[in-house]
Order: C-alpha cells, then structure tokens, then sequence
C-alpha cells in the first residue's frame, strides 16, 4: 500500500516529485565527484609534481665521491617509492681553453626525472652531449668539440641544446659511462624523486641519513614545502566546495518537499478523519524522503563517478578510479540531509485540522 501510495503522489505531481529528486541528484553527484577527487587528487597531484624534478638532494661531503656500494645503498632504500639519479661533475676545459663544468648522469634517467627540461633533443648514444644554452655560447653546438680534463681528452658530438634557466643552462651533459671512462671521477650528487606522503618522504630522509652518515641529505624545500602547501589547500577547497553544494542542495531539498507537502494537505486531512495518527503520518512521509534519498543518491553516485572521471582525465590526463567505498557515505548523507528536511513540513502537518482542510478552508 505505501508504494502504491508513493507512486500514485509521484505520477499526481510528477514536477514537484522531479524537483526534488533532481536536488538530491545533485547534492549526491557533487558530493560523489568531490569526494573521489579529495581521496585520488593528492596522487594524482604527486604524481603532477614529480615532473618538477628531485625533492630530495644527497651529496657528498668534502668534495667526496659515492662508491658504489654507496649507490647501491641509496636505490635500494628509494626501491619503488622514487627515481634516484647519481651526477659526477667535473670542471673542463674547451679547446680555446674556456672552463666549462661537465656533468655525466644516466641520461635516460635524467630525462625522466626532469620532464620539465626545454630539450631539443636528447643524447642517443656514446660520444653525444647535451649543451646548456649558456655553455653553447662557448662551444658550437652544430660540430663535434673536444674536451680537457687534467690532460685527458675526450671528443663529442653535439646532440641537442638545454634550457633551464638554471644551472643546467652552463653545463655540458654527456652520459655517466663516457664521463667516468675520461675523467676517472664517480657520483658526488645523487637526485632523487621520492614518491609518497610527506611522513613517507620524511621516513625515507631519515633511512639515507643513518645509511649515509658520511653524506649531506636534504630536502628539496621549493618543491616539498610547495607540494605540501598546494595539496593542504587543494584539499581543503575540495571538502569545502562539497559542503557548500550539500547544503545548497539540501535547502532546494527542503523548498520542495515543503511545497510537495503542502499540496498534498488535503491526503492528509483524510488520513487523520480516518484516524490515522501524527506518527504514522510521519512514518509515511519520512518513507517517501528516504526513497527519494536513496534514489537519488545511486544515481547521483553514477552521475558523480562519471564527472570525477572527466575532471581527471582533463587535468591529469588519467581518470580517477571509481570507488565505491564512497557510495555508502553518499547514501548516508543523503537519507540524512532529505530528513532533516522534512522536520518543517511535518511540523506544519501536525497543525492540520481536517475538518478545516476538508471544508476548503
């Protein structure tokens, strides 16, 4: 009988029944859409950062080098939670005898942990370089060059030019074996792109210190201290935003089922002629809010999921993962929203007096 009941009010006055599925849908999806942002957008932020280079710096002290075991030592504490990347530098001379400082890396590497690089194009092969736009002011960056370092000569071929607006732009970058074949000198700075919360960050700064007690471990505080300040404020944009909707939604909520309520006066009247009582009125109507509730919620999950998606795949070029670990919240907040809602109109309907309503008055 209630369902038939609640059919028959929605088919009666199908506008006003819309209505106000329609704001649950909304509150729902907006809620839905917010809140798989706020769990995926900080990895997805992470992930956005790490294109901006190392957050954390080891170097070795007293103009030092890194043996191998020491390498060894620091890949397998960042393991799968980063990119290390070792430089060795060393300071040359060009054939007008011009100083010029020469770095050997892992090329492959360094261009995955700095994406952001302006390169023209990146060394393939042995005897290549890489040529900072400043050092290509004293070496022709269209033919092969030769080097100096303490009598040793090496001769390379230009393979694209760097542009950083860093210290980069006065370098010369040629690969890790090349450079250790000329000069003889290994590792003193290794960059690492440590993925994870800024506590994991933190717990893998402490493992290298204990590990390397001999070397300068620091953090990058341009980028961790901007990564945290923009996802702390992301976040906080994110939930406020989804407050913010919710409760708009919930006063367009309470406006129709008033006025749906309201309508209906006159059902009412003759539930009470025939004896029906405050609370079972309030039993009827609190039924109708939650099967709008969870109606609207599911689809409003659905609509949300798709719209978290597009928002992701438009920023971060990847979509955000449908979790349905945010559907029974959703629910919840919306059987609660709708049903606080009704508290005025049931307020209201405890005020009829049938015999008034049913004589029109």
């Amino acid at each position: 009988m209630f369902l038939r009941m609640l059919a028959r009010a929605a088919v009666l006055r199908k506008g006003t029944a819309l209505s106000a599925l329609l704001a649950i849908i909304v509150a729902a999806a907006a809620a839905t859409a917010m809140l798989n942002l706020f769990v995926d957008v900080q990895t997805k932020l992470r992930k956005e950062f790490r294109g901006f280079g190392a957050n954390i710096v080891v170097d070795a002290k007293n103009g030092a080098s890194f043996t191998h075991d020491s390498l060894q030592q620091i890949e397998s504490a960042v393991g799968e939670h980063g990119l290390a990347v070792p430089f060795a530098y060393a300071a040359a001379h060009t054939e007008k005898d011009q100083p010029i400082v020469v770095a050997g890396t892992d090329l492959g590497l360094a261009r995955k942990l700095n994406p952001w690089w302006a390169v023209s194009s990146w060394p393939n092969g042995s005897g290549e370089a890489l040529i900072g736009i400043r050092a290509a002011r004293v070496i022709t960056p269209s033919a092969p060059f030769a080097l100096t370092y303490q009598g040793r000569t090496i001769r390379l071929r230009p393979a694209g030019t760097v542009q950083t607006g860093a210290g980069e732009d006065s370098r010369v970058y040629i690969s890790l074996q090349d450079f250790q074949s000329w000069s003889g000198l290994q590792p003193s700075v290794v960059e690492i792109a440590a993925y994870g919360s800024p506590a994991e960050i933190s717990s893998l700064l402490a493992t290298l210190k204990a590990d390397l007690p001999g070397a300068d471990v620091r953090p990058v505080r341009q980028v961790t201290e901007g990564e945290a300040n923009i996802l702390g404020k992301t976040r906080s944009t994110l939930l406020w935003s989804a407050v913010f909707i919710v409760c708009t939604a919930a006063l367009c909520v309470l406006a129709t089922l008033t006025g749906w309520l309201y309508d209906r006066r006159r059902d009412f009247a003759i539930m009470k002629a025939i004896g029906a009582s405050d609370r079972v009125i309030a039993l009827f109507v609190s039924g109708e809010a939650a099967v709008l509730a969870c109606s609207g919620a599911l689809l409003g999950f659905v609509v949300g999921t798709g719209i978290a998606a597009w928002i992701g795949r438009v920023n971060f070029h990847a979509p955000v993962a449908p979790r349905l670990d945010i559907l029974p919240p959703v629910l919840a907040g919306c059987l609660v929203v709708t049903l606080i809602a009704t508290l005025l109109p049931l307020r209201l309907l405890r005020q009829i007096q049938p015999a008034m309503i049913l004589r029109g008055e």
